[in-house]
């Protein structure tokens, strides 16, 4: 009837999971193959929780620095000191049959207007952050930038292999006037 069929319409990926463990394991009881492998939706499911993680870290580390940061729950940028808006976002690591390794880092500009992209580089097994790169919204395409092992030194002076230089950027320091 027309009220189970808005439900079903409505069903999102959790109650499958509740009911037959994944939404892979639905797909394979009813007999579909998706075109993707279960690698990738593995890499997905990694990517969806080490978000977070990097998240959660970055803000207590900034609190330790005496800075601050806030979390906008709606677009998931982070605010830091009420002045610097940043997006934080994941870049896959994709080997290609050659056995090289790229990374696509994409932007919204359209939906969100940060002022410092953050760009976790992953690993190739897509388990561990790599290296980093600090983005100013001024030197952002619009869409995304693919990186590679070799890139151009222009673009490498946006590469760091840890956040220290981002954390420095909240660090609070008091200042005393002289008279």
């Amino acid at each position: 009837d027309r009220a189970n069929a808005r439900f079903s319409a409505k069903a999102s990926a959790s109650v499958y999971v509740h009911r037959f463990g994944s939404l892979s394991r639905a797909y394979e009881l009813v007999g579909f193959r998706p075109e993707r492998p279960q690698a990738f939706l593995e890499i997905n499911r990694r990517l969806r929780q080490l978000h977070p993680e990097i998240v959660q870290r970055t803000e207590k580390m900034i609190a330790g620095l005496g800075g601050s940061v806030r979390r906008d729950e709606k677009t998931d940028l982070l605010i830091l000191n009420d002045e610097i808006v940043i997006s934080l976002v994941l870049a896959r690591c994709q080997t290609l049959p050659k056995g090289q390794h790229h990374w696509r880092i994409r932007f919204d500009t359209e939906r969100f207007s940060p002022d410092l992209t953050v760009a976790v580089r992953l690993d190739p097994q897509n388990a561990n952050e790599l290296d980093y790169y600090l983005l100013p919204r001024l030197d952002l395409p619009d869409q995304e930038i693919r990186v590679s092992n070799r890139n151009s030194a222009n673009f490498e002076c946006f590469r760091f292999d840890d956040l220290n230089f981002f954390y420095g950027m909240s660090e609070r320091e008091r200042l005393q006037r002289k008279f």
